[in-house]
């Protein structure tokens, strides 16, 4: 009997190598709701198989001879936008251009890191699946571009009795870079608090995220060091691979790295948000954004038990609506609102 593929997710594999084509194509098809309907060993090929096969998803090395994968993504996201995961060497270039990938469209990446074949290649395959299948539930939403979005230029304007907040923090998780840079390249440079990010990413990744966003944002971006003191107007990306929570001493705030085995996701949204709480109550401003799981949910109750505010990002928008879902579920957030909205939100409040 012919096994039906109708409701199967359609993938495109693209590698200039012959043996990492077929690695990938057996992580994908031993899951039975893939179904690979191609190869391509380079970004031209990629870019006529997309054409004429409508892939629902695509995998996509970097390095390829003829035509590389960021020509072929640029290519691809103008006339047949689609969700992609890209494939990174995990070293300072494969960062930076793997963050350049995001910006471009790229829903997600899978390191590179197959050191120990044997050990590595089950994980790879499980986590790659999950992120096919996550992500491939977007299609209709890149084919309109819904992702998209323009930077604002906002000032800030002091409200008649707001509350006063002191902390504005970050937590996403895939399709999080970008949102994150939109938002941090709309703030002014004027900005009177500091900022406090948990973006799950390896660690050789988040030097280079800050260093981008540095250069977007009007305001200092740069990857925490342990204890250093909080200050308004400067972000801090928790370092891959790192916990990083805060810590009041006297009247200053400091970032403190901490071994702690029951987070699951490094860094840890949680344990960032768990910790503004702790120092800042009722002045903690919180924004949850894209991403796959519920990192962050236990954090944004000990937010709401300390009457701080919640920002969670709408389904629209999001890349992967996992992260925002369950804070949106459990009535933790006090606003939904679309990516572009997010900026103007952070203002108002403040």
């Amino acid at each position: 009997m012919t096994e039906n593929t109708t409701n199967k997710i359609k993938a495109l594999v693209v590698d200039d190598s012959a043996f990492m084509r077929g690695v990938i194509t057996k992580m994908l098809e031993s899951n039975g709701e893939i179904e690979v309907i191609g190869t391509a060993k380079n970004g031209l090929e990629a870019i006529e198989k997309v054409e004429s096969l409508k892939p629902d998803v695509m995998t996509l090395d970097i390095e390829m001879p003829i035509m590389n994968g960021l020509e072929a993504l640029k290519h691809i996201m103008e006339k047949n936008p689609l969700p992609v995961i890209m494939f990174s060497a995990l070293t300072q270039e494969g960062a930076e251009i793997t963050l350049e990938a995001l910006s471009i469209g790229a829903a997600d990446f899978i390191a590179k890191d197959f050191s120990n074949f044997s050990v590595n290649i089950i994980n790879k395959e499980n986590e790659l699946v999950q992120k096919i299948k996550t992500v491939a539930k977007k299609k209709r939403l890149y084919s309109i571009r819904k992702f998209f979005t323009s930077k604002q230029d906002l000032s800030i304007n002091k409200p008649i009795k707001a509350r006063q907040h002191n902390i504005l923090a970050v937590g996403a998780s895939t399709g999080g870079p970008p949102a994150i840079e939109h938002i941090l390249s709309s703030l002014p440079g004027d900005f009177p608090v500091p900022v406090i990010i948990a973006q799950h990413m390896p660690r050789l990744f988040t030097k280079s995220f800050a260093q981008r966003l540095n250069n977007a944002a009007k305001i200092e971006v740069k990857e925490a060091e342990n204890g250093e003191r909080l200050k308004p107007g400067v972000a801090f990306i928790a370092p891959g691979d790192t916990h990083m929570s805060i810590k009041r001493k006297g009247a200053d705030v400091f970032v403190e790295f901490i071994n702690e085995a029951r987070y699951v996701y490094r860094p840890s949204v949680d344990l960032l948000f768990s910790s503004t709480a702790n120092v800042y109550g009722e002045g903690s401003l919180c924004v949850i954004l894209t991403g796959m799981g519920n990192d962050g949910l236990m954090g944004t109750k000990d937010i709401k038990s300390k009457k701080g505010y919640v920002i969670a990002q709408n389904e629209e928008t999001c890349v992967v609506f996992g992260m925002p879902r369950a804070v949106i579920n459990a009535n933790m957030a006090d606003t939904v609102l679309p990516l572009d909205k997010i900026p103007e939100e952070i203002i108002k409040i403040l």
